[in-house]
């Protein structure tokens, strides 16, 4: 793996250390690709798969085609891609369309 994959693999652990949750990986997947080629995306998924446990279970090579295969077969609503770009500009994350920060909630009068 190259030192730009290495970068986004160690990214990835970070932003999800737990492991990246269910509803997160069609959305992660798919933003990946956007920056990613197919082949690069693939490379990041089996060093985190080496890395760390989805929902308990190891993933084996079949599950990460199979999460992105999803992709284009099944559209990751908008509230999914807005909760997954949070996370990942929260870590930094480039993104290709960047938008102004969220305004943070002004304190409640007392």
């Amino acid at each position: 793996m190259n030192g730009f994959l290495a970068r986004i693999a160690a990214w990835l652990t970070a932003g999800y250390p737990e492991g990246v949750p269910g509803p997160d990986r069609v959305p992660l997947m798919a933003l990946l690709t956007r920056r990613l080629t197919n082949e690069e995306a693939e490379a990041v998924a089996r060093d985190l798969m080496n890395r760390a446990h989805l929902d308990g279970a190891p993933v084996d090579h079949i599950d990460l085609k199979v999460m992105i295969t999803e992709i284009t077969d099944e559209l990751p609503r908008a509230e999914d891609i807005e909760r997954v770009r949070r996370r990942l500009a929260r870590q930094g994350w480039p993104l290709d369309d960047p938008r102004p920060p969220e305004p943070e909630d002004p304190p409640s009068p007392s």
